[in-house]
């Protein structure tokens, strides 16, 4: 995997001696949480393919929303000097559909998954559905756009930042479709879109570490 980034802002905030800056901080915790989150839906999809859907799996799904929070508010303060008003846009669309299809996600892989359907069938009235589907909406519309941003920025590869704008969009739609190989695969796409783009994100963390720290070889 190979990434194209651009160089850290000069106005970025200055550390305390020893320790790494602080533009870089934000970045490897939020890789962190990409990777994971990453692995959180491609590795269950990976067993349900041949399982089909189970406690562990719909737990761990369940989980993955979360700690794509934290991942997307570190992509946008990496990239933003570069997307300007429309990725800070992007960036609050992005976040406001993530938690609503998020809790989404955790309410049908926690609570739905446990009654039967019958008794889904009876409870999913009122505004329910409508919100369910407006959630998925915003879900979408958000990643497209933050996709769109990220790509336009360059400082992510081509086809993590592409897979971002189309495969998640899909997937807000596509999730709802009965467990299937086709639907096991779409989630394995967004996992490794997820993991790939978080890789690259820590990968250039750790070049702003290197490239901004103090020269302390005798003089």
């Amino acid at each position: 995997m190979s990434s194209s980034f651009g160089s850290t802002p000069a106005s970025a905030p200055v550390s305390a001696p020893g320790s790494a800056p602080v533009s870089a901080r934000l970045p490897r915790l939020g890789a962190l949480s990409g990777v994971l989150s990453g692995l959180l839906i491609a590795l269950p999809a990976l067993v349900e393919a041949f399982t089909g859907e189970t406690a562990t799996t719909s737990l761990l799904l369940a989980l993955a929303p979360a700690f794509a929070l934290p991942f997307l508010t570190a992509v946008h303060q990496w990239q933003s000097p570069a997307t300007g008003r429309f990725g800070e846009t992007a960036y609050i669309v992005n976040t406001i559909g993530l938690g609503l299809f998020g809790g989404a996600a955790f309410a049908s892989n926690l609570v739905l998954f446990y009654l039967d359907a019958d008794v889904i069938e009876a409870e999913l009235t009122g505004p329910t559905v409508p919100a369910l589907i407006g959630s998925a909406i915003v879900f979408a519309a958000g990643c497209a756009m933050f996709g769109a941003a990220t790509i336009r920025a360059g400082r992510f590869p081509k086809v993590p930042s592409w897979g971002y704008a189309v495969a998640l969009p899909l997937f807000a739609f596509l999730i709802a479709l009965p467990d299937s190989v086709f639907t096991s695969m779409l989630h394995i796409v967004v996992g490794a879109t997820l993991t790939w783009l978080a890789t690259a994100l820590w990968r250039s963390a750790g070049t702003t570490d290197r490239t901004s720290a103090p020269d302390r070889s005798p003089a």
